[in-house]
């Protein structure tokens, strides 16, 4: 199995939709070129931001080939593939063809809520059926479920395909304890923006981004500069941010990086129920910040 390296800024895609809700393709070609021109380190597909729970299996499909051929091998690619159904999971990963994609993006379980020990037998199962490297996915405020930095660590020393993970728990503490203790080349990435910044002065490697759809060069350019040590340049890009982070997710992602984005000019508005758009406050605001930005 091939190294993956996963340092820098990777940007959970948003999948763009029509007024009709149908998927804005010529949208999401501009998105994609305007990641790659910007300098983004790798891009993941499927993941939470881009809804992929409203899509339909086909819509999965078209999602998964349009990215592929669009991005040309221009960037590493990252498969979010995860679930509350163990076997359903295994089953992707054993009957889709994988070889466009570097690593896969796993989500805790959800909703049903396991112990430790059952996220633990989940992701064994995982790692033993993945061809490709899987990145663990904590995200306990969507989940319902914390996996233990103890559960982490377990699992990294039991699969040596399970190289990293994504940790979006906001609980310091918990991700500074599975960087003391991991082997060096099982890679922690922030999945939360806000914290990215701290994150990356603990050791750290980068962050899966929800800004970076419509900031990647400039918060790209926040975590170059915060891995290469310069952490007061660092600190100055981290700040200007500060007001967006609260607001890109006050009404819940992706409706505040799709109303970003909308404000930018990049797509419609548009998001697929359960979700709906941010207030007109909250969209009032994101326009105020842009603005500066700007």
């Amino acid at each position: 199995m091939a190294n993956i390296n996963l340092t820098g800024m990777g940007v959970a895609l948003i999948t763009p939709f029509k007024s009709d809700k149908t998927i804005d393709f010529d949208a999401f070609a501009r998105l994609l070129d305007h990641q790659i021109k910007s300098g983004v380190d790798y891009l993941v597909v499927l993941g939470t931001t881009s809804e992929a729970p409203t899509l339909d299996p086909d819509e999965r499909e078209q999602v998964k080939r349009f990215v592929v051929e669009r991005v040309a091998g221009r960037v590493p690619l990252v498969l979010g593939c995860g679930g509350f159904n163990t076997a359903a999971v295994v089953r992707e990963l054993t009957e889709s063809d994988l070889t466009p994609f570097s690593a896969i993006l796993s989500v805790v379980p959800y909703y049903n809520k396991p112990s430790q020990e059952g996220i633990y037998c989940h992701y064994a199962a995982i790692a033993k059926a993945s061809p490709l490297p899987v990145i663990l996915y904590n995200v306990p405020g969507r989940t319902g479920v914390n996996m233990t930095a103890e559960t982490t660590l377990r699992l990294a020393a039991d699969f040596t395909n399970i190289v990293g993970i994504k940790e979006a728990s906001g609980n310091m503490v918990q991700v500074d304890e599975i960087i003391k203790h991991k082997n060096e080349d099982f890679m922690v990435i922030s999945g939360d923006d806000a914290v990215t910044f701290p994150l990356i002065t603990l050791g750290a490697v980068g962050v899966i981004s929800v800004i970076g759809n419509a900031f990647p060069r400039e918060f790209s350019r926040m975590v170059r500069l915060a891995l290469a040590g310069d952490y007061a340049a660092a600190r100055t890009i981290h700040h200007r941010f500060n007001d967006l982070f609260g607001l890109l997710f006050v009404d819940g992602n992706p409706a505040g990086v799709k109303c970003l984005l909308h404000a930018m000019g990049f797509i419609e508005n548009e998001l697929r129920l359960p979700l709906v758009p941010t207030r007109i406050t909250t969209y009032e605001k994101i326009r105020a910040v842009l603005d500066t930005l700007q």
